[in-house]
């Protein structure tokens, strides 16, 4: 299973930078950069509703599930 952040891309379509809205969503911007570039492990529902509000966007905007391949090879 694989879930993939796209927070650079709602980032980009609403034009703010990471130092704005690590501001906005008082969260640091190492922690940001790491969600940012999908080596996050776990992400709060708290962060997920702070990111959300300052863009202005749904979870399903930011987060998406893709298939591993090797769970496509396994069912084959």
């Amino acid at each position: 299973m694989s879930i993939v952040i796209n927070l650079d891309v709602m980032m980009a379509k609403r034009k703010i930078g990471l130092t704005e809205l690590s501001k906005e969503v008082d969260i640091t911007m190492a922690n940001l950069s790491i969600l940012k570039n999908n080596k996050a492990k776990a992400v709060r529902f708290s962060t997920l509703n702070a990111i959300c509000k300052a863009l202005n966007c749904q979870p399903g905007d930011i987060l998406e599930y893709v298939e591993d391949e090797e769970e496509t090879e396994d069912k084959k």
